[in-house]
């Protein structure tokens, strides 16, 4: 029986867009390939959501390939992208809120760095969540086991009464590995469904 739901962050509950990031910052047009590449596609950005770097070392690494009229764009981008607007994804604060009211625990698993504690109040839903995880802070990242385990042993849960939620079909592999049961994210009401076919009563969607 699933008594728990645990959500991924970006593109679950929040658009994680990085080319809207770097609009918001007044970057030409003509750059957005360039900070695409060299810093979201960087390793120093993958290294901040396991928390073995520091913004500030990340940015000065990224910059030393970068023109200097982005070096600030990038410092804004690795130090402060959260003090933006978070755009919540459609219908799944409601849902959370719902499965709340089931009286489901309600947890999250992420990929994020250190400043997370920071903004996630933020987020749409989050005052309904029992726990979190986040990867920086245990220099760890999904899809590896390890992290998973590590919401199983802190929250005491058992993996087979847990259903993971997360928009990369890797993720949700691993969660499997480790005994869960879940669904890639493909919106609220195909997340509906596959909630109601695991056992969970949530409200069908409008369309059926």
């Amino acid at each position: 029986m699933i008594r728990n739901i645990v959500f991924d962050m970006g593109n679950v509950l929040i658009y994680w867009r990085p080319e809207l990031l770097i609009q918001r910052l007044g970057v030409p047009e003509e750059d957005y390939p360039l900070i695409l590449r060299e810093v979201f596609g960087d390793v120093n950005w993958i290294q901040l959501d396991r928390g073995i770097v520091t913004a500030e070392e990340a940015a000065d690494r990224m910059c030393r390939r970068l023109p200097e009229r982005l070096h600030s764009a990038v410092h804004q981008l690795t130090r402060g992208w959260w003090e933006r607007p978070l755009v919540p994804v459609e219908g799944m604060a409601e849902l959370i809120r719902e499965l709340k009211g089931l009286g489901c625990g309600i947890y999250l698993l992420s990929n994020a760095g250190v400043d997370h504690p920071r903004y996630f109040d933020r987020v749409p839903g989050s005052e309904c969540f029992d726990g979190r995880v986040v990867s920086a802070f245990y220099h760890l990242l999904k899809p590896q086991p390890e992290l998973y385990q590590v919401l199983l042993r802190e929250y005491g849960l058992k993996a087979e009464e847990c259903f993971f939620v997360d928009d990369l079909n890797i993720n949700i592999e691993a969660a499997v590995l480790v005994g869960m049961s879940g669904a890639v994210f493909r919106g609220a009401d195909e997340l509906r469904r596959s909630l109601i076919a695991a056992g969970v009563p949530v409200r069908p969607p409008e369309d059926g």
